[in-house]
């Protein structure tokens, strides 16, 4: 079989997630054999670098032989189980592991099986534990503009990017939006600590004049992934912190994309040296390879549904493929590879590389910004750089990047007018340089009129 036969039997029968299936009639599907390392191979024996870390879950690179020998032998073992009223290794391995690497005070684990599944977990959870401690007037909730936390309909109203939201507004609970601390386009001169501070003083009025009906706010930490990969300061999430703890507010962190060191800590919230009431994983938890989420939350929070069942306080929510245990494998080998201190180490060295293969861009016409954190770089494309003007969305500018790259032998995937890089943390130099070359020639290429 080669790409062709495969992608015509594709069309055949599957519909494809976050896509128009019409550009199809003349935008190729590219069929993918096998993975190795950064790469993917296609039928007809052409390879593209994974610049994006296949949608930001690939940790340790395709077929990572000590993941692999993970899954192989609990696949020898057990395959699933029903986690109700059972338990297994694994599982019971995976969540005391959690508990140990992430923030002080996150004391439970909840499974899930991928990041909008945690999402909406870690909502309902929130909401449930103030009814349970007789406030069940707290039931709204406070989401950041332009934020993103998964497409099911709970994880959707409690996001901020119209592309994903608009068409089903009239099926979403009514969450209260305040202003992103995002620092792109930041008057002249002022730091983004202060930017996003003062940004923060808008959030602070709003839960306070909410604090009686709002049970939580969500917050993507220092990067908003798919809101164009926009980023803030940590002092953000400090004040937000003390804020909740003062008003008696649940504090969210949706730490599925930029969790397990991409950006540059283990979390980002560690950034802040705060700790969250919930925290929702997925993505990276299995190295790319199974689906899988978890929500970890205090022991308060916990107790607050330790009862006798004829109470009905019980959180009666559920998944058949709760804690899976090859999903739990998965990770936890993945744990196993990033328990290697030097994880962290080289990806700052390989962090600081990638700034500067792209640095000449900074001088582009056509680049308003070139923002980091950790190992998320993003290039952001504009009409007019002086008054950061951005291209009208139907010239669809990044896709003509992506075309660039696929030529090139590189999977770059922009949002919008925003090239980035997210790669598998095993990238080298040379790899890099390809990324860094692809992504510049594509730019021009698009930019170029």
């Amino acid at each position: 079989m080669n790409n062709s036969e495969l992608a015509a039997e594709d069309l055949r029968y599957l519909w494809h997630p976050c896509t128009q299936m019409k550009d199809h009639e003349w935008l190729p599907l590219v069929p993918i054999r096998r993975g190795q390392g950064v790469w993917l191979e296609d039928f007809d024996g052409h390879r593209y670098l994974d610049a994006i870390s296949s949608w930001w879950v690939n940790l340790f690179g395709h077929a990572h032989p000590y993941i692999n020998d993970r899954i192989s032998t609990q696949l020898k073992e057990l395959e699933h189980v029903i986690l109700a009223g059972f338990t297994h290794r694994p599982a019971v391995e995976l969540a005391r592991r959690l508990v140990q690497i992430t923030p002080p005070g996150l004391d439970k684990v909840f499974f899930a099986d991928n990041g909008s599944s945690a999402v909406e977990v870690a909502l309902k959870m929130s909401f449930h534990y103030w009814r349970n401690a007789g406030k069940p007037e707290k039931r709204e909730f406070v989401t950041l503009s332009n934020s993103y936390h998964g497409e099911t309909l709970g994880a959707l109203a409690v996001g901020d990017v119209q592309l994903y939201k608009e068409t089903y507004e009239p099926l979403l609970l009514k969450a209260i939006t305040v202003p992103s601390p995002d620092c792109y386009g930041r008057e002249p001169g002022v730091s983004c600590e202060a930017h996003s501070r003062e940004a923060f003083t808008a959030t602070r009025a709003v839960l306070e004049r909410h604090a009686d009906s709002v049970c939580a706010i969500i917050v993507e930490p220092l990067v908003q992934c798919a809101g164009s990969m926009r980023m803030y300061d940590p002092v953000y999430l400090t004040l937000l912190r003390e804020c909740c703890d003062e008003l008696g507010i649940h504090l969210i962190a949706d730490e599925i994309a930029v969790g397990f060191g991409r950006t540059g800590s283990l979390f980002a919230c560690e950034q802040a040296a705060i700790s969250p009431d919930f925290m929702c994983l997925s993505k990276g938890l299995t190295g790319g390879y199974l689906p899988l989420s978890a929500v970890l939350t205090s022991d308060r929070v916990y107790e607050a549904f330790y009862d006798d069942y004829t109470n009905l306080t019980a959180f009666l929510h559920s998944h058949s493929y709760t804690g899976n245990p090859l999903g739990c494998a998965a990770a936890l080998a993945t744990l196993d590879l990033l328990d290697d201190g030097s994880v962290l180490e080289k990806n700052r060295a390989t962090a600081a590389y990638m700034s500067a293969a792209v640095a000449d861009l900074e001088a582009h016409r056509h680049v308003g910004e070139i923002r980091q954190r950790g190992m998320i770089l993003a290039i952001e494309m504009v009409a007019d750089r002086s008054g950061l003007i951005a291209y009208p969305w139907q010239e669809r500018r990044g896709l003509k990047v992506y075309q660039h790259g696929l030529k090139n032998g590189v999977l770059l995937r922009p949002l919008g007018n925003v090239v980035y890089f997210m790669p598998p943390y095993v990238i080298e130099q040379e790899h890099i340089d390809l990324m860094a070359q692809t992504a510049r020639d594509g730019i021009h290429a698009a930019t170029c009129d």
